[in-house]
């Protein structure tokens, strides 16, 4: 269940650069807002409140159902030879995703009441200097995610068209595109629930039925081990749009609409993604190299990938959008056209260089978004229990609060003891020593997303006082 929704005298707002939503139930009573209206060319300007329930919903549906969502179905069953039962693997997508969706409704109704993009909260946190270190890290694991993301769709484009060629073409095709959505975000978002909602649910249910109708082979029938690793990673997907989610529900019209509409659009739109990528994956067995030859092997299935290509785009947009937005926290006083213009410029460029990513920056990546789980454990706390309940200071003046750094940097720790991520081998050795001078083994049940959640949510938990108190002085 959603935090309840908070009353005028429960929580007062955050700052006068980012005035609180109006709690839902009064909601009604707000004046209509001009959906032609956009989003604001500068931070501390107050947003518009246009996005509804249906609108958070197609949002969320959007970015739940991704090419790499389908290929990436691999790392949920598992190695060859000791791959997950067919059940198994469904159950560890079904659990993961709504522990992780939940995380990321917590963050889009944080932003729905204050109206600040997802960095700019971080002042409240933080303080705003401090609030700098995790907006830098968001901005490069974001651009890394818009190039990943048009090299995607353009290999998505080249399998629709049988080509090896022209990558450069569809990559600048998939840059400009991306780059005007951004330029008009709310707009975007109004097309993307209109029309591109509908055209991918009807892409997604043929798929379905047509992979259905051929039989899902159970590689490893029976088996459950590796089932809460393979939880624990569809959780890290989830998570992985934290940081961006309040970038978009800060126009929401109310928090309870912000929260139950990603929390839905997105948890069914994962779910279905990877269970269709699931199905595909073991039709063309188990090589994730073929399995969008199970797509393409069906009557017209090229016409719907290509929905599914094309589609790719809100991805991109999502990724170069919410850096403009955290660069924003940065320079405040910037258009954020001409932020997000140069993203979509930088994001392009870096596609037409890269052929493809390395593991090591992959790992890289998954490194700074293992960064997020705790910070959102500290977020949530301190905002519905500690200094947040009489309103954070989200100013360009706002303190510094350096204790709130010991609850983030002690789960990152705990995210990697339990979990080391790959991406050099000192960093690998250091975190493996760490285990053995402890004498720890993780164990199947030693989830590294869930034990970094809940360290740090406890920590802050217990540093209330001491925060509630610096917070009324």
């Amino acid at each position: 269940m959603p935090p309840a929704s908070p009353s005028s005298s429960s929580n007062a707002p955050a700052s006068k650069d980012f005035p609180d939503l109006p709690a839902d139930s009064a909601a009604a009573a707000a004046p209509a807002t001009d959906e032609r209206v956009e989003a604001p060319l500068v931070l501390d300007t107050e947003p518009p409140r246009t996005l509804r329930f249906r609108d958070h919903f197609a949002l969320w549906m959007n970015l739940g159902v991704s090419l790499i969502g389908f290929s990436t179905a691999a790392t949920v069953l598992g190695e060859k030879g000791s791959e997950l039962s067919l059940a198994a693997a469904v159950t560890a997508i079904v659990a993961g995703t709504a522990v992780g969706t939940a995380m990321l409704g917590v963050a889009a109704l944080i932003g729905a009441r204050t109206g600040a993009p997802a960095m700019a909260n971080l002042r409240g946190l933080f303080g705003t200097r401090l609030s700098y270190l995790p907006t830098v890290l968001n901005i490069v694991q974001c651009i890394g995610w818009g190039v990943f993301e048009l090299l995607t769709i353009s290999a998505g484009a080249q399998t629709v068209a049988h080509t090896s060629g022209y990558r450069w073409l569809f990559v600048l095709l998939a840059g400009a595109l991306t780059t005007a959505l951004t330029i008009w975000p709310l707009g975007s978002i109004a097309v993307l629930r209109r029309f591109v909602a509908g055209a991918v649910a009807v892409a997604m249910v043929y798929f379905t039925v047509q992979l259905g109708r051929q039989g899902v082979p159970d590689p490893g029938a029976g088996n459950w081990k590796g089932f809460l690793g393979a939880t624990d990673a569809m959780i890290a997907v989830s998570v992985s749009f934290v940081p961006l989610a309040a970038d978009y529900t800060r126009h929401s019209r109310t928090a309870r609409s912000a929260f139950w509409g990603s929390f839905s659009g997105y948890t069914i739109a994962q779910v279905w993604c990877y269970v269709l990528g699931l199905m595909a994956l073991l039709q063309s067995g188990g090589d994730p190299d073929k399995l969008f030859d199970s797509f393409l092997g069906v009557w017209a299935g090229w016409l719907f990938l290509l929905v599914l290509v094309l589609r790719e785009t809100d991805q991109s947009f999502a990724n170069v959008y919410s850096t403009a937005m955290s660069l924003q926290n940065l320079l405040p006083r910037v258009d954020r056209r001409v932020l997000s213009g140069g993203i979509g410029v930088l994001t392009t460029v870096l596609a037409l260089r890269i052929d493809k990513f390395t593991d090591t920056y992959s790992n890289f990546l998954g490194l700074i978004g293992s960064v997020f789980v705790p910070l959102l454990a500290v977020l949530a706390v301190d905002y519905f229990l500690g200094a947040g309940r009489q309103g954070w200071d989200l100013s360009e003046k706002a303190p510094s609060r350096w204790l709130m750094l010991l609850p983030w940097v002690l789960g990152f720790a705990v995210y990697q003891f339990i979990a080391p991520t790959a991406v050099a081998g000192w960093w690998t050795d250091f975190w493996t020593s760490a285990q053995r001078t402890l004498h720890f083994t993780p164990q199947e049940w030693t989830s590294a997303s869930l034990f970094a959640f809940l360290v740090p949510a406890l920590v802050t938990f217990a540093l209330t006082p001491l925060t509630r108190r610096a917070a009324q002085s």
